[in-house]
C-alpha cells in the first residue's frame, strides 16, 4: 500500500506567497474570474486520484482544494540526488554553532560554502560537532561527521575545544576550516585555531594548495577561487582562499538538491597523534558560571530568539504581557497595534519596523500584511493564532491554531501553572507588573 507523505519544506513554500519557490509548489487554480467578469474553470484540475488509482471528477473543486500539491501519492519536493564519496583526497571541515542543539540557517550557509570549495575536487565536507545526537547533517551537505562531545565538557571553556580541533588537524589535515564569524562562539574559536596554526604554516613554508595562512574574517562570498570579505565603509577585501574562513550569514546558498552520507568517523582510525584534549588542555583561567537570566524585553528585537507578537486581534493586553513574561518571550507587534498606541514603535515587526530572525515567532491576532510577512521571512518557525483561517498569516505559518488569541494565551498560562491574577475589589489589577508603558 502506498503511503502519502508530506514534505514540510514544500508545504512551507506552498503556504508562503513570498517564498521564492512558492509558484513551484502552489496548487493550480481550478476556478478564476476573467477580465470580462466571466467565471472560468480549468477542467484538467478538477480530478483527483482515488485510493484505487482511478481519477475521479469533482466539479465542485473540493478534491482539488483538499489534496496536497504534487498529487496524492508523491511529495511536491523533488527527490534529492544521493552523493557518496568513498575515498576523498582531502577534507573541508565545518564547525557549526548548533544553537539549541540543532542546525540553524547560518550553519546551513556554512555547509553551502564548504560544498563550493569541495565539489569538483573530490573533497569531503566534514562536520565537527561538540554535541551528540545532532540530526540534519545529511541534508545540510556533510559527507563525514566527527563527534567530539566525549572529549570536551559542556559550558564555555575554549581551551579544551581548541585542543580537540588540533587533534582533528593532526588526523585529517583539512584543506580548509570554516567557522561562523560570530562572538563568542565560532568567531572566537576560529581565531584561536588560526593563531595556533599560523606558526606551523610559517615553519613548514608556503603551500599554494592550502592558501594564505592568515584567517579570512567576515567572508560573505566565494567567487572565481577568491573570497570577498566585508570591511568598513561598505568595502570588500578580495584575496585568495585562506585556510581558516570565518563566514557571515548568507555567505552561500544552502544545499537543497543533494543528500550526502554524513558518515561518522573516529579520529583514531584516521591516523595522526591524538593529545587527549580533554585531559591535557591547559587551564584557560575562565570559569563558567552558567547562563545569566536576561530580561527578554532588553534583547534587541532583531536578535531575539523567541518573539510573541500581537496584533489587532488582541483585546486583553494585560493578559498578553503576562503571557510574554510566563513564556519568556520578547514582545513584538504589528503596525496596527503600534498605531493604536498599545505597543511602542520600537516593537513593530515588519518592513516598516524591524526585520526579525527568531527561531520561533508566535503571531497572535495578526492577519499578515505584506510588510509584516517580509519582516518575518527569515524566522525558522512561525506559529499563528487567529480566528480567520483564510488570512495570510495562517497561510504563512508552519503551525496555525484557529481560535481566539486572548483565550489561547490565558489557557497556556493556566496550563503552565501561572494564571494571571484577577481584578481586586476596587476593579484594579492586583499584578502591578502587568502594566506596560507604551511610550
Amino acid at each position: 500500500m502506498s503511503v502519502r507523505r508530506l514534505d514540510p519544506h514544500a508545504e512551507r513554500a506552498r503556504r508562503n506567497r513570498l517564498h521564492p519557490r512558492h509558484h513551484e509548489f502552489a496548487r493550480p487554480a481550478w476556478r478564476w474570474t476573467s477580465a470580462d467578469g466571466v467565471t472560468r474553470i480549468n477542467p484538467h484540475a478538477l480530478g483527483a486520484i482515488g485510493p484505487n488509482g482511478i481519477k475521479r471528477i469533482d466539479r465542485s473543486g473540493a478534491a482539488v482544494e483538499a489534496s496536497p500539491a504534487g498529487g496524492a501519492s508523491t511529495s511536491a519536493e523533488p527527490a534529492r540526488r544521493q552523493i557518496v564519496i568513498d575515498q576523498p583526497v582531502g577534507h573541508v571541515v565545518v564547525v557549526p554553532e548548533l544553537p539549541e542543539g540543532r542546525l540553524n540557517d547560518h550553519d546551513r550557509d556554512l555547509f553551502g560554502l564548504a560544498r563550493q570549495l569541495a565539489d569538483g575536487h573530490d573533497l569531503a565536507v566534514t562536520a565537527v560537532t561538540f554535541l551528540s545526537g545532532v540530526s540534519g547533517f545529511e541534508d545540510a551537505g556533510a559527507d563525514r561527521v566527527v563527534d567530539l562531545s566525549a572529549m570536551v565538557t559542556e559550558g564555555y571553556d575554549p581551551e579544551p575545544r581548541l585542543a580537540a580541533l588540533v587533534d582533528v588537524e593532526a588526523a585529517l589535515s583539512p584543506r580548509h576550516w570554516i567557522f561562523a564569524d560570530s562572538l563568542p562562539d565560532g568567531g572566537d574559536l576560529g581565531r584561536r585555531l588560526a593563531a595556533r596554526l599560523l606558526p606551523q604554516s610559517a615553519s613548514q613554508g608556503a603551500n599554494a594548495s592550502v592558501g594564505d595562512a592568515r584567517p579570512a574574517t567576515r567572508v560573505w562570498q566565494l567567487s572565481e577561487g577568491k573570497t570577498l570579505s566585508r570591511a568598513g565603509d561598505r568595502q570588500d577585501i578580495l584575496r585568495d582562499v585562506a585556510r581558516v574562513l570565518l563566514a557571515l550569514p548568507e555567505c552561500a546558498e544552502p544545499v537543497s538538491e543533494t543528500r550526502h552520507e554524513a558518515r561518522v568517523i573516529e579520529l583514531a582510525t584516521m591516523g595522526g597523534e591524538l593529545s587527549s584534549a580533554a585531559n591535557e588542555a591547559p587551564a584557560s583561567g575562565v570559569i563558567d558560571r552558567g547562563r545569566v537570566a536576561v530580561d527578554p524585553q532588553e534583547i534587541p528585537l532583531a536578535q531575539a530568539p523567541f518573539i510573541l507578537s500581537a496584533g489587532r486581534g488582541i483585546s486583553d493586553w494585560e493578559g498578553y504581557h503576562h503571557a510574554a513574561r510566563v513564556l519568556g518571550a520578547s514582545e513584538g507587534a504589528s503596525r496596527v497595534a503600534v498605531d493604536d498606541g498599545y505597543m511602542p514603535r520600537s516593537r513593530q515587526v515588519g518592513a516598516t519596523g524591524t526585520f526579525v530572525t527568531a527561531s520561533c515567532y508566535v503571531a497572535v491576532g495578526i492577519s499578515g500584511a505584506v510588510q509584516h510577512l517580509q519582516g518575518i521571512a527569515k524566522c525558522q518557525r512561525v506559529i499563528a493564532i487567529n480566528n480567520d483561517p483564510s488570512c495570510d498569516m495562517v497561510k504563512r505559518a508552519d503551525l496555525a491554531l484557529i481560535a481566539d488569541g486572548d483565550a489561547v494565551l490565558a489557557a497556556v498560562c493556566e496550563r503552565l501553572g501561572q494564571p494571571r491574577d484577577q481584578t481586586g475589589s476596587d476593579g484594579s489589577w492586583t499584578d502591578e507588573e502587568s502594566r506596560h508603558a507604551a511610550a
